[in-house]
């Protein structure tokens, strides 16, 4: 028998795959028994074989031993596009159409194999009535087959993914699309699986190279679908084989072809123990192929579930663990971890591997479903020998049966966008702005505004508009002339460039130590955010604290006297007038007009003179009250328009800010809220 190299398997599996184009009357793999338009997803399949007929006496060997034998020349499985069991007396030998124009050639005197012989291409369209596919295409469902149930999630999932929504939207103006990406993944996949089918449940069968994973696939299907074999890598596309009909839609989703769509082995018992699954088997993770690779990526994040299968030489494998079991520890109730090849081992070694495998995944964070508690399965078998497949297809009937899966998986995915959100939401520190805060926030600003000068400078005022009304008319003529220079009463002086320059730095020092305090314990993204709000206020702060301040300065003028100023005004003049009187009477004894009587005139002299500095005095101690108030309802007045022109520009930008982040928070606690399921 002549070996196949691997050039002449690539070109054998090229002519497979374009196979359709020889007469566009037949399919691309021959055990699916569909024309190339029944591939169409709804198109209802029928079954169609090739008798296979013995080869002539001395002809050469043909194409189904070779594929029995291996492409590689060792033995194992037939190819898995290819393999078709095409006649009752000949289950056992699988016969790839592509290469029948190889088998087919008339053995000189044959008629049957004159007849049978390869001509136009429509071998594939003659069957026998009485045969029976037992490996058919993944069936599509037809116009008369009722719609599969769209999966349904129950009220707290529902919950988390529109609190996952919500705080995505909320989070776009501050966040990069980067660190949204995830999320908004998690909710595109979630709302395309809704709207499949919730009768189904998807599982991938992972694997390393050598793994025996494609074995196992073939073992739970109970025929050979998956090609098998030393090559490596054997399995260079994703296969997919059904249990029930109505799953096609979650196999398109999956970007699998027709030609690579299975059904399993008729097995009533079987398929009663498996109605609803989808089994999908990837090509090697740890290919060294990239498109294999990114076939595993991109499927993983599709399907409802995943079975690692692993190997006694690979199962510690670095790739493995820390790109794919690690990263999925929050996928544990969706995974089976299997042990597989363990006829490899003598004695008690599979449980010695076994438990080390199980030391190994709860290093990783895998939870272990043991004990009734949710978690991975781990399992032992051996794929080859059939030890323990059993126990694996009953474990996978009931995961199916419960119908949970695909909200599970759901539900892992946005726990881990959730954590992986965590470092821009949540933060160990309290975060706000504390009453504290603002109110040494206004205080500087008063400050800077000089609230705390005006005060004084009314007070100030008061006194002096108080000792003008109250004192002395010699007294008030000399102040007179020697305050005459200073400013008007109740004005504020224009301040110097200078103390302008010195006012603007205390405001934008004030402006920076608000916003520090305010975004202390958030989140990177969120504290930018406060900083930038409280930057943008502060522009054009200073020039509107100067004119709030013109605004809500003393009043041009007098200030207000209070009620007994008259009566300290009459007794002032009262004085005065003692001190004329006696001063006139004096000079009329002097000049003779009147009898000489020192006494009286004099006491009236001294009476004006020491009473009017005593109106004056007892009138300063009574203004001192009314004048501190008075200075204080200036500060007061100047320090609301000052906090209210910060708050206003700064802190209600900053508040807002904070709104938002709370806001966020509160949906992200939503999000991270557990209990999910199917509903």
């Amino acid at each position: 028998m002549t070996a196949v190299t691997d050039h002449d398997h690539t070109d054998h599996m090229e002519r497979m795959d374009h196979t359709g184009e020889y007469a566009g009357a037949y399919t691309s793999g021959f055990g699916s028994g569909l024309t190339a338009a029944d591939s169409a997803p709804d198109a209802v399949p029928e079954p169609v074989h090739a008798p296979v007929h013995a080869p002539a006496p001395g002809a050469a060997p043909d194409s189904a031993g070779d594929a029995a034998q291996g492409r590689d020349g060792t033995e194992g499985e037939p190819p898995a596009d290819l393999a078709h069991p095409a006649h009752p007396a000949a289950e056992t030998e699988n016969v790839p159409h592509a290469r029948v124009r190889e088998q087919r050639e008339p053995a000189d005197g044959d008629p049957a194999s004159a007849e049978d012989a390869w001509d136009d291409g429509l071998i594939a369209r003659r069957v026998t009535e009485t045969s029976k596919p037992a490996v058919p295409v993944l069936e599509t469902r037809g116009p008369g087959a009722p719609a599969p149930v769209p999966l349904a999630y129950d009220g707290p999932l529902r919950s988390r993914l529109d609190a996952l929504r919500e705080l995505v939207g909320l989070s776009r103006t501050r966040l990069d699309s980067h660190t949204l990406a995830e999320a908004g993944r998690v909710l595109d996949e979630a709302a395309a699986r809704r709207r499949l089918s919730g009768q189904h449940t998807v599982v991938a069968i992972a694997g390393a190279t050598g793994s025996g994973k494609s074995q196992l696939f073939n073992a739970l299907a109970g025929v050979a679908i998956s090609e098998t074999g030393v090559r490596r890598p054997t399995t260079a596309a994703p296969i997919a084989c059904t249990w029930s009909d109505g799953g096609a839609a979650l196999v398109d989703r999956l970007g699998i072809p027709g030609r690579l769509r299975r059904r399993p082995v008729h097995n009533p018992e079987a398929d009663a123990q498996l109605r609803g699954l989808i089994l999908i088997d990837l090509p090697d993770h740890d290919s060294a192929a990239v498109q294999h690779r990114e076939h595993v990526d991109r499927i993983l994040k599709l399907v409802d579930a995943v079975i690692w299968v692993v190997d006694p030489e690979k199962y510690a494998d670095a790739v493995l663990h820390e790109r794919y079991l690690r990263p999925m520890a929050g996928h544990a109730e969706v995974m089976f971890v299997i042990l597989n090849q363990t006829d490899r081992l003598p004695g008690d070694a599979a449980d010695l591997v076994l438990h080390d495998l199980r030391r190994l995944l709860d290093d990783d964070g895998v939870a272990l479903g043991e004990f009734g508690e949710p978690g991975a399965t781990v399992l032992a078998l051996s794929a080859l020998t059939g030890d323990g497949v059993g126990e694996l297809r009953e474990m996978l009937g009931q995961f199916v049966a419960e119908r949970g899966a695909a909200a599970r998986r759901i539900a892992a995915d946005v726990d881990a966008a959730a954590d992986r959100l965590r470092p821009v939401y949540a933060t160990g520190r309290r975060a706000g702005l504390s009453e504290e805060a603002r109110d040494e926030f206004a205080a500087r600003l008063a400050d800077a505004v000089g609230a705390t000068a005006a005060g004084e400078a009314a007070e100030r005022a008061w006194l002096r508009n108080a000792n003008r009304a109250c004192g002395t008319p010699w007294l008030r003529l000399w102040r007179w002339h020697q305050k005459r220079a200073d400013a008007p009463t109740g004005r504020l002086q224009r301040p110097q460039p200078e103390e302008e320059a010195t006012a603007r730095q205390r405001v934008e020092q004030a402006v920076r130590t608000v916003s520090d305090r305010a975004s202390a314990g958030l989140p990177a993204p969120w504290a930018q955010a406060v900083r930038e709000a409280a930057v943008r206020g502060s522009q054009g702060l200073s020039e509107a604290l100067d004119e709030l301040a013109a605004q809500a300065g003393l009043p041009p003028g007098r200030p207000p006297r209070p009620g007994w100023w008259p009566v300290a005004v009459f007794a002032q003049a009262a004085m005065t007038l003692l001190q004329v009187a006696g001063g006139l009477w004096l000079v009329g004894q002097i000049a003779g007009f009147m009898a000489p009587n020192l006494g009286i005139p004099v006491l009236l002299m001294i009476a004006g003179i020491v009473g009017g500095p005593l109106v004056e005095w007892g009138c300063r101690m009574a203004a001192r009250g009314p004048a501190r108030r008075y200075g204080l309802e200036a500060e007061r007045r100047l320090r609301e328009a000052a906090a209210g022109c910060g708050r206003a520009r700064v802190l209600d930008p900053v508040a807002a800010e904070l709104l938002r982040y709370r806001e966020v928070r509160e949906q992200y606690g939503r999000v991270t809220r557990a209990g999910a399921g199917v509903g």
